[in-house]
């Protein structure tokens, strides 16, 4: 069963880019004691996600944080080289976290894998936003199949 709101977040870790290249942070340094907003995308550079979904965030980003949220990160199914390009695209700079699930193992430890094998794309990670507070899940939007609704950055505002 996918995560729930009350539930506490799977232990885990992220690729994530560093100024010495690609390392790594866990769950408990993401989470611990702190509030944070994750968003998951299916893919970098896929169109929703670039052009609709990361945008957002990346706008509202400073009004996000005043609601008292200290992180914002994005994660996808994607490298850590992928994930770091992608963000620098958009213009990400220092307003989100860019997180690389490589393998899909936090997605699968979420119950919220996406098969776009279909597609081409293997399995990814479902659209979600999850807001966390301090290691347990709050507030849990899950998009449906082809859905942009609950997880964009107007629904996430109201929620937090």
């Amino acid at each position: 069963m996918p995560i729930q709101a009350g539930e506490t977040m799977p232990e885990g870790s992220f690729g994530v880019m560093t100024g010495e290249g690609p390392g790594s942070i866990s769950t408990g340094e993401l989470f611990s004691g702190k509030k944070v907003l994750l968003i998951s995308v299916p893919g970098a550079f896929t169109p929703t996600c670039s052009t609709k979904h990361l945008p957002g965030f990346v706008a509202h980003a400073a009004e996000i944080k005043s609601k008292g949220i200290d992180t914002i990160a994005c994660m996808a199914v994607n490298d850590v080289f992928v994930m770091d390009a992608w963000g620098k695209e958009r213009g990400v700079g220092d307003s989100l976290l860019m997180l690389a699930d490589g393998n899909g193992d936090y997605t699968r430890a979420l119950d919220l894998e996406l098969d776009a094998t279909g597609f081409g794309m293997g399995m990814r990670g479902q659209r979600f936003a999850i807001v966390v507070d301090d290691g347990i899940a709050t507030h849990v939007a899950v998009e449906g199949p082809g859905q942009f609704e609950v997880s964009k950055v107007e629904a996430i505002m109201q929620a937090i």
